[in-house]
């Protein structure tokens, strides 16, 4: 009506619109119609508003007819809604979210989940880890990692994003080894920091300073599963006041603009005995509070992994590398592999290899001498000086003892630290995944990928723990335990591991090789970084294709990178995980706090239904106890690269570290549910049930 004011015709066509979605919302439960459809219906019908809003204001002095104008508007704008439709990537939703077709509707592997705006997107699916196995035996590589851990998964998002053609190989899962055992905490070191200042040491200071660094890279490139975490030190003295305090503001100080958590702070016998109510403070003056970060381990590393792989890595676990290859000129240009679910054999051809295999770093180290002499035709007793200097070991694992205890033990939002014990090793008592770590670290340890923690450690654990809280810890309370190597670079002057700094080493080995040993899991991004500076370093070719390094501000997969699907508040996920699919509230924090905006994808698993299992119903908990999903299984199979019983259990979820007897009461049914989803054979669902069950041995308890 020509008659109308601009407000008018608003009110009118907001009630139009009203009319327009209930309808469409009453189509799609009529015809199913496809996600994609929907989008672009409700799509149009609000550019359509808006364009009749700009429309009407600007030919209101022209006495247009304002639908028209609108139509108009809404016809050119459209357009360009349907031509960014058409490409393959929306870079307003989760970055590489898909928007597809209507004719692969459906093949994704992924289901679609809502964006804040209401546009339906197809999150990236993970590569098929058969067309990973195929790359691997067809494709020759700039770079091959051996390792696919924390550092080694670094490296291939590093690569990757520099444009470098990458592959990673690991002959367990991702992080089953020292990435998955560490103390969760993603830190500077204040131990360090203290080491720094009474010798002196500016090695020490600018650890510190790299790490404080990293600390906040890690947490802010994937803030749903890593955050800050308070830390309690409990002072005995009132002249230890002062000397702790300027040692957390200098830590403060030193992290700067990367802070990312808050400052460190002093507080009282009182306020001490209320944040960490089982703390024996019968000897306590006071406290200093600082802040470091703490995340799930394995689950960051697998996002590294996962991240470098969209990026265009190829990502494989279950890989055993045989031997190194050797080319013509002498070089190490690749490695003979095992996938060891099909047990095929095959080379991966590459132009620069890098070890980063943590404590193995010294097995790869001499397979590389052994490699290159063999090519050469040269006997190693031939060359004995030249072995003796690569039999050198250069890396000492430190054994890092861990206990899992009750809830009850720790408050939910403060850790404690002892920063000395009876032997001069630091106590931790930390809250995580719904259970209070609890441990040490510095002690000499023998290599094994499994390693287990003895009785006496547990029992000096429990003692010392007794010392500090205001109840004894008993045997009974005891979870899960479990041990943990970190790969120390060997100072030959030094015999305790004690004195050794997690400063890490880029070494060339025999035939070019890359070795990257030592550090942290805090620094595991600026070693990564060296370690391919380092490869480019001895070949000019890479160089001129490479960028610089581009991970630095670089977040990880589910962190909603384009701010479209939680503008980066993941408590509103939780909140859709509650409201919108009627999740539990520890579920929908615990999906939340582990997957980030992917949550919404095993959301949707569940309301789809899976195995045999209708679509609708309330999400199944894997254990009654905890909150963990049997969609989750599924998850992990379809996008994670689950398959055994193990990577489930001890990475994909954490809950064989958490607790030992509830995970064996679960292990039948995930072997039942995962050979449904990967085709297992009878024989080979015991097989899984044996070294499950041989696996959660070494968390036992019962010694």
């Amino acid at each position: 009506r020509l008659g109308d004011t601009p407000f008018d015709l608003l009110l009118r066509i907001e009630k139009t619109v009203l009319l327009l979605q209930n309808k469409i919302e009453a189509t799609i439960e009529r015809n199913k119609t496809e996600p994609i459809l929907v989008s672009l219906l409700e799509s149009s019908v609000f550019i359509y508003l808006v364009a009749i809003q700009m429309a009407s204001r600007f030919f209101a002095s022209l006495r247009r007819n304002y639908l028209v104008a609108g139509t108009g508007s809404s016809i050119l704008l459209g357009s360009i809604l349907i031509s960014n439709f058409r490409k393959e990537e929306d870079t307003r939703c989760e970055s590489r979210a898909t928007i597809v077709s209507s004719s692969s509707y459906g093949e994704s592997k992924t289901r679609a989940i809502r964006c804040r705006d209401g546009t339906l997107i197809f999150p990236w699916s993970a590569p098929s880890r058969e067309s990973q196995i195929d790359n691997l035996k067809t494709k020759e590589f700039d770079i091959l990692v051996i390792g696919g851990g924390c550092v080694g998964n670094g490296i291939a998002l590093d690569a990757a994003t520099r444009g470098l053609n990458c592959a990673v190989v690991e002959r367990e899962d991702f992080a089953a080894g020292t990435s998955g055992r560490s103390t969760k905490l993603i830190h500077g070191g204040v131990r360090y920091l203290e080491a720094a200042v009474k010798k002196l040491d500016r090695g020490q200071y600018e650890l510190v300073k790299e790490a404080l660094g990293e600390r906040s890279h890690m947490i802010n490139a994937a803030p749903y599963i890593a955050r800050p975490i308070p830390i309690m030190i409990p002072l005995e003295h009132w002249w230890q006041v002062p000397m702790m305090w300027i040692g957390t503001k200098l830590y403060d100080f030193i992290a700067g603009d990367s802070l990312s958590v808050p400052p460190s702070m002093f507080i009282g016998r009182s306020q001490a005995r209320y944040s960490f109510p089982t703390l024996n403070d019968q000897h306590i003056y006071g406290a200093i509070v600082y802040y470091d970060g703490q995340m799930n381990d394995t689950r960051y590393a697998l996002l590294v992994a996962l991240t470098a792989a969209q990026s265009g890595a190829t990502i494989a676990n279950h890989v055993n590398v045989e031997d190194l290859y050797v080319d013509e000129s002498g070089k190490v240009a690749g490695a003979y592999a095992t996938d060891k679910v099909t047990g095929e054999k095959f080379l991966v051809k590459a132009k620069s290899v890098i070890n980063a295999t943590g404590p193995f770093t010294d097995g790869v180290r001499k397979m590389a001498f052994d490699a290159v002499n063999k090519a050469k035709g040269i006997k190693n007793d031939e060359n004995e000086e030249e072995e003796k200097e690569w039999n050198r070991d250069i890396v000492v694992p430190a054994g890092g003892i861990h206990v899992m205890l009750p809830d009850h033990f720790s408050p939910a939002q403060m850790g404690l630290i002892v920063p000395e014990t009876s032997d001069g090793r630091v106590l931790f008592f930390l809250p995580w995944e719904g259970g209070t770590l609890c441990g040490t670290t510095d002690s000499e340890a023998p290599i094994s990928m499994h390693p287990k923690a003895t009785s006496d450690e547990v029992d000096f654990v429990l003692a010392e723990s007794s010392r500090y809280l205001n109840k004894k810890v008993r045997r009974s309370d005891v979870l899960a335990a479990w041990s943990g190597l970190r790969p120390l670079v060997k100072d030959p002057s030094k015999h305790d591991t004690k004195s050794i700094s997690r400063e890490h080493v880029v070494e060339i080995n025999d035939g070019e090789m890359i070795t990257i040993a030592g550090g942290k899991w805090t620094t595991y991004r600026q070693m990564a970084e060296d370690a391919v500076d380092k490869v480019l370093e001895i070949n000019p070719g890479l160089r001129k294709i490479s960028s610089s390094c581009q991970t630095k501000n670089l977040k990880l997969v589910g962190s909603d990178r384009a701010n479209i699907v939680c503008d980066q508040r993941f408590d509103s996920i939780m909140i859709t995980l509650r409201e919108d699919y009627g999740f539990d509230r520890d579920i929908a924090e615990h999906l939340t706090r582990n997957y980030g905006t992917r949550a919404l994808q095993i959301a949707e698993i569940v309301e789809a239904g899976y195995a045999g299992r209708k679509g609708g119903l309330h999400p199944k908990r894997l254990i009654s106890k905890y909150p963990i999903l049997e969609a989750e299984i599924v998850f992990a199979v379809e996008q994670e690269y689950a398959l055994t019983a193990e990577d489930f259990l001890a990475r994909r979820t954490r809950l064989a570290f958490v607790d030992q007897k509830a995970s064996v009461e679960a292990l039948p049914h995930v072997v039942d549910l995962m050979g449904r989803l990967l085709k297992w054979s009878s024989s080979r669902k015991k097989e899984q049930l044996r070294k499950g069950l041989e696996f959660l041995d070494t968390m036992n308890v019962e010694f």
